[in-house]
Order: structure tokens, then sequence, then C-alpha cells
């Protein structure tokens, strides 16, 4: 089978297009026809080595996939083969075929879009467990999203809409504001590629209350960071919460009085923990997710497809930080 393979540490044009054995599920695992594979920005820090978690060498990237139960080991019993899944993987998705455990497996049904399976788990995942979980979003409440044009950013402002909240969405241009707002955001803030100065931060928190209104934000949702945290954290209302996704723009570094002054809280966000530590509370916040998918209120939106040979060339457009909403590699 072919798989894109990481054989050296380095940036997406290290990536190689190789023949693996295919491989054979075990005990209380899937083997899944990969259909698609969705790229996400940890998959750019992995090839890199510059994740948390480093995998022996060779290794195919590529975290959240979609397929066909194509065989099922000894001991498992939620699955069979012509079954539609979502696969959740640290690695090994950019490839033909890849054995799931079990419980990382996800049923879906099979009118829904291999392509947007791929793009789902995660992004709507994360946007659930931190708005409904850490975050307490209460009908009413306005929710300030940053990067609201990008994958985990389109998944919480539909997200929040669904929950009844009123979206305000922050974007690095008028496009990708658009395509917040046409996703469910009620109004936007078109934030300048880079802050270099204490004006314009200034300028930005005085944006950011302006559209959140007169109390400010109830809950912010982060996973840019950077200088854009900061300004963001001063237009939020008293015992907001401001919720830490990432940090794509760079790790903040926060005044610790401006917590104190707006009575709020910061709240680390951490999907894959929760994922591993609660699998059981995973899959019930996925079902949810799904029903709302069902109901057509959440709808991942695949801006760019990409073949198993164009895989390096999908994780270096997410890492340039060009990207708008998800990116998918086609396989099979």
């Amino acid at each position: 089978m072919k798989a894109v393979l990481s054989r050296d540490a380095g940036d997406p044009e290290t990536l190689v297009l190789a023949e693996l054995p295919e491989p054979v599920p075990g005990p209380k695992e899937v083997l899944v026809a990969v259909k698609a594979c969705g790229i996400n920005f940890p998959d750019a820090l992995l090839i890199q080595d510059k994740y948390q978690i480093r995998p022996p060498r060779p290794f195919a990237p590529g975290s959240e996939i979609s397929g066909v139960v194509a065989q099922v080991g000894a001991g498992v019993v939620r699955f069979q083969p012509g079954q539609h899944v979502i696969g959740r993987l640290g690695w090994g998705g950019l490839a033909e075929r890849v054995a799931v455990p079990e419980d990382r497996c996800i049923a879906i049904d099979a009118e829904m879009p291999f392509e947007q399976a791929a793009a789902f788990i995660f992004t709507y995942g994360t946007a659930h467990y931190a708005l409904v979980d850490r975050g307490e979003v209460m009908p009413g409440e306005t929710v300030l999203v940053l990067g609201a044009s990008g994958g985990v950013g389109i998944a919480a402002v539909q997200t929040a809409k669904a929950l009844g909240a009123r979206v305000i969405a922050a974007a690095s241009s008028a496009e990708r504001l658009a395509v917040a707002l046409a996703n469910g955001a009620e109004r936007g803030v078109v934030y300048p590629r880079s802050l270099d100065n204490k004006d314009a931060a200034r300028a930005l928190a005085a944006e950011f209350k302006e559209a959140c209104g007169a109390t400010g934000a109830d809950v912010v949702l982060d996973p840019v960071g950077g200088p854009y945290a900061e300004p963001a954290l001063r237009a939020m209302a008293r015992n907001g919460r401001y919720l830490v996704i990432g940090f794509t723009a760079g790790i903040p570094a926060i005044p610790l009085n401006l917590p104190l002054l707006k009575s709020c809280s910061v709240i680390g966000v951490d999907w894959g923990a929760f994922v591993r530590g609660d699998p059981a509370g995973a899959q019930t916040n996925a079902a949810s997710a799904l029903e709302l998918y069902r109901a057509g209120k959440l709808s991942p939106l695949v801006s760019e497809r990409f073949t198993l040979a164009e895989a390096p060339s999908a994780i270096a457009r997410l890492k340039s930080r060009t990207a708008i909403g998800k990116l998918v590699v086609m396989i099979g």
C-alpha cells in the first residue's frame, strides 16, 4: 500500500510517498480502508519533532481519517466490515490502510461524505469540549472567536450558534471574516496580520469591545494566541471565560492583572487529554456533535482537497496559516 512517510525531521518537503506492507489488525483493532485524511496543525509540528510526542521513524503523519472498515481484529464487537467510520489517530492516517484501536473509531452514517467526516471530529470535538464542557456557554451569551475562518474557528462559530450564543468572529482579512459571517457569526473584526506596538494592540482591544457590546465577551475562544490574546482578554465581560485552544501565532505573555480586574477565568482546553482521560465522555460529545450535524446545524467547510501524493503541499499550506476551513487529502 502507499503511504506518505516522514523519514527525517524537517519541513513538509522532506515527506516521501512510499510503499509499505498492508497492516494487519491486532486484537481490538479495526483495519480501515482510508478514504480521506484531515490535515491538522499538529501534523506540521510532528514531522519537525516540535510536538510533545515523537513517534519512531519512519511514520506517516495524519491523525484524523474517515473510511470503510475492511477487517476487524479479535475481540472487536462494535464494528464490522463495510461500516463507515471516523478514526482518531496520533499519526498514520496518510496511508491507504491503517489499523485503528476500536475505541478510537466512531461510526458514521453512510450518507456523510468522507471528506466532511475526515474534517469533523478534531475541530468539532475541540469546539464542543471547549464551549460546552470547559466554557459552559449559555444561550444569549456573547462568544468571541479568534481565528474564526480556520478549522477550529468555523467549528466554534457554528457550535456556539447552535448553543444559542451571539457569536463575534475575528479573522485576519475581510475575505476570511466573510467566511465566518457566512457560517453563523453575527458581527466581526478584521485584525492585522501583525501587532507590533502597544497602540495597535489597544486599538484592536477597542474594536473587540465595540463589536462585543457594552458588557463585553462572556467567552473568548482562542486558537491563535500571540499578540492577539491580550486585546481579546481586555474585551472580556466580568466573570467571563477565556478558553485557551492553541498558539498558531505564538505563545502569549498575559499580564495577570487583567484576569484580576475582569474577575475572569483563563481555562486551558486540551481536547486530546480529555479524549485519553475520559473516552466515554469523548464518545458522548462526538455523538452530540454528530446529532447537530444531522440536524444541519454543523457543516465542515472543506476548502481544498489534495491527492495522497500532494499531502506534503497540504501540510505546507496549513503551516503557512493561509488556509481557510479544513484541508483534506483524498485517498483510495
